[in-house]
């Protein structure tokens, strides 16, 4: 099953200093609650878990991270990354293209277009869901990513983005999500959602 995505995120940062922060592969996957990179192989080829609890359960992916290309004129980012979940039940593969475009007002945004593929149990969540799940999940990248970028300038904007990066959950949690939306999916992944973490 297959997922476009297609978002745009304002930042109160001059374009000059999201592009530098996107450049930071490490600092990049932070900005997902749960994610890390566990490895360094190259500039150009990463190794990265991601843990996401639900409920009881919790789903924990081991993966690969290629940057196929950085374009430094056009300040874009295009990464592959490649996953399955340690139960060996499902796959996960996105297809990212990111850049940083400036705006009128001295800002910039950061926008993103992805495909996502997922096999296994977790394709059990449709398409319509998997949107609404993908979507609530990079809403809360997006916040994290600006915040990043913020908290390299200075000011009251900086302190306060530093302040919200401390508070960010070290965990992606499903209580973040559509709970109703995953309901259903838990049900059928984990047996009722009463199997404990893996």
């Amino acid at each position: 099953m297959q997922v476009n995505l297609d978002k745009t995120f304002p930042i109160a940062a001059a374009g000059s200093s999201a592009w530098k922060f996107l450049q930071d592969i490490p600092g990049v996957a932070g900005c997902m609650p749960g994610a890390e990179i566990t490895e360094t192989i190259d500039d150009s080829h990463y190794k990265g878990a991601v843990k996401a609890k639900v409920g009881p359960a919790t789903m924990a992916f081991n993966g690969d991270i290629e940057i196929v290309a950085v374009d430094s004129e056009k300040r874009q980012l295009h990464l592959i990354g490649r996953g399955q979940d340690t139960k060996g039940t499902s796959s996960a593969e996105m297809d990212l293209n990111a850049w940083v475009v400036d705006t009128d007002d001295g800002h910039c945004e950061l926008k993103g277009e992805a495909q996502v593929k997922v096999t296994g149990k977790a394709a059990s969540l449709g398409g319509r869901m998997m949107t609404q799940v993908s979507d609530q999940i990079l809403n809360q990248f997006g916040k994290n990513f600006a915040n990043n970028v913020m908290a390299l300038g200075e000011g009251e904007d900086a302190e306060e983005a530093r302040e919200e990066l401390a508070e960010q959950p070290k965990e992606l949690n499903g209580l973040a999500f559509a709970w109703s939306v995953f309901l259903g999916f838990l049900r059928s992944l984990f047996g009722g959602g009463k199997s404990s973490a893996g």
